[in-house]
């Protein structure tokens, strides 16, 4: 189906509890991106998620960007698969125009890295989707948060809000992170990863 609309999934926790933590990453990305788009959340009636709907980007030749269902799953991080793979099936959308974005571990902080397949590094919400969806054959976008210092545990530092330094560079790398989906959307991955892989 070659007008399907893309669906950009940002991962993350409900709740202000985690709403400024490294974790929802994901989300943080997603408001960017629906403030560029000039968009609003809403909840969704067939899935477990606010959703928003729009055009992304533009493309050769001045033309509006693709058609985009921005995604914030509203369940728990570790169970988004049910409604990633919901609002594929609700809205025609095939995996490989599944874009998911997530904080990532083993990444610098800062850094912006895009693959499709692969492993899920340890990350239970990517786990989840590729149960629900069936394939690894889905978009990452993964910003950089860094390892944990010294024996932290892995899981108690992405559930803790980034340090001083982190929230001054933060916006930087939300920036990023949005401008890498926007180019998946417009050039294709090959150029996003051109783009941003190669930034020191």
């Amino acid at each position: 189906m070659t007008d399907q609309p893309w669906l950009v999934v940002g991962l993350g926790n409900p709740g202000d509890r985690y709403a400024a933590t490294r974790h929802n990453l994901g989300n943080m990305v997603l408001d960017l991106l629906a403030g560029r788009a000039g968009v609003r959340f809403a909840r969704h009636p067939r899935a477990q998620a606010a959703v928003a709907e729009g055009r992304i980007g533009m493309l050769p030749g001045g033309r509006p960007g693709p058609r985009v269902v921005l995604a914030k799953p509203t369940t728990y991080m570790n169970v988004s698969g049910g409604p990633v793979s919901g609002l594929a099936r609700y809205y025609g959308v095939d995996p490989e125009h599944v874009v998911v974005v997530h904080d990532e571990v083993d990444i610098p902080f800062g850094a912006v890295k895009l693959k499709i397949g692969g492993g899920e590094g340890g990350h239970n919400g990517l786990r989840d989707i590729t149960k629900a969806l069936g394939t690894k054959e889905y978009v990452r976008v993964r910003g950089g948060v860094g390892r944990p210092p010294g024996r932290t545990d892995t899981a108690d530092f992405v559930l803790k809000n980034f340090s001083g330094a982190e929230a001054k560079e933060l916006p930087f790398l939300l920036d990023d992170a949005a401008d890498a989906v926007e180019t998946v959307l417009t050039e294709g991955l090959l150029a996003a990863q051109g783009r941003f892989h190669t930034r020191v």
